[in-house]
């Protein structure tokens, strides 16, 4: 390992506060969020790809649907909205689903992160009452000091989200790590010079996250675990 890589590792365990995005990156719900889109999309008359629907996860759903559908009205959109929303919610809480569930190891990581006197937090593209039913579901909300959503602190790449977390826990950026799996989590954190973790195994692949310069890559959960929890 050379000089530089040992030093941002050594940076990494000092750092007190680990914000996390939602899907992809904690809970294994990325071919869920395809599915939900196609089916919203066609019963409103609009298709799409799967790799345009990755490409906008973490973004807001109506700025997403926007993206995805521009030539769609408003009205349209709004539309599309209510049907992803409508499939989403009934399939995101079937029991033993894998998209009901974190990715295998991530809920003892937190765990242990806490154990080891870490403060937890979750900025995602979720609203809050997405946020809320899926952490509910999780039974995760007290492995988390705070968390923000699209609807209250705006789309990412717009940083606020994680300027409102670190007024809310009394940290600094350089106290900080955003782990995500989109560009837009990288672009975020990026705005504020934070150090950021970039997971290959949520909505976009090492390439394209490479693009944002990410301090870390990872390629499994388990690789997150443990460059996470090493003391």
């Amino acid at each position: 390992m050379n000089d530089m890589a040992t030093q941002a590792e050594h940076d990494l365990k000092k750092k007190s506060l680990i914000i996390f995005d939602w899907d992809g990156t904690l809970m294994d719900s990325i071919g869920l969020i395809v599915k939900s889109m196609h089916i919203a999309g066609e019963a409103n008359g609009f298709y799409t790809t799967d790799e345009a629907v990755k490409s906008i996860i973490g973004l807001s759903l109506i700025r997403g649907i926007q993206i995805l559908y521009p030539h769609a009205t408003s009205e349209q959109h709004l539309a599309i909205q209510q049907s992803y929303a409508d499939y989403y919610i009934n399939a995101s809480v079937e029991p033993n689903q894998p998209h009901s569930q974190f990715f295998n190891g991530i809920e003892a990581m937190l765990q242990r992160l806490k154990a080891q006197g870490k403060q937890l937090a979750v900025a995602t593209g979720k609203k809050r009452a997405g946020l809320d039913r899926v952490m509910d579901y999780a039974q995760s909300r007290h492995y988390f000091v705070s968390t923000r959503c699209a609807d209250e602190s705006g789309s990412k790449p717009n940083p606020q989200m994680l300027l409102d977390i670190l007024q809310e826990t009394g940290h600094e950026v350089s106290d900080s790590v955003f782990v995500g799996d989109s560009i837009h989590d990288i672009q975020m954190a990026n705005k504020l010079n934070m150090m950021s973790i970039a997971v290959n195994y949520g909505a976009a692949d090492h390439d394209i996250l490479a693009a944002e310069n990410p301090t870390f890559h990872v390629d499994t959960p388990s690789q997150l675990i443990e460059l996470l929890t090493a003391r």
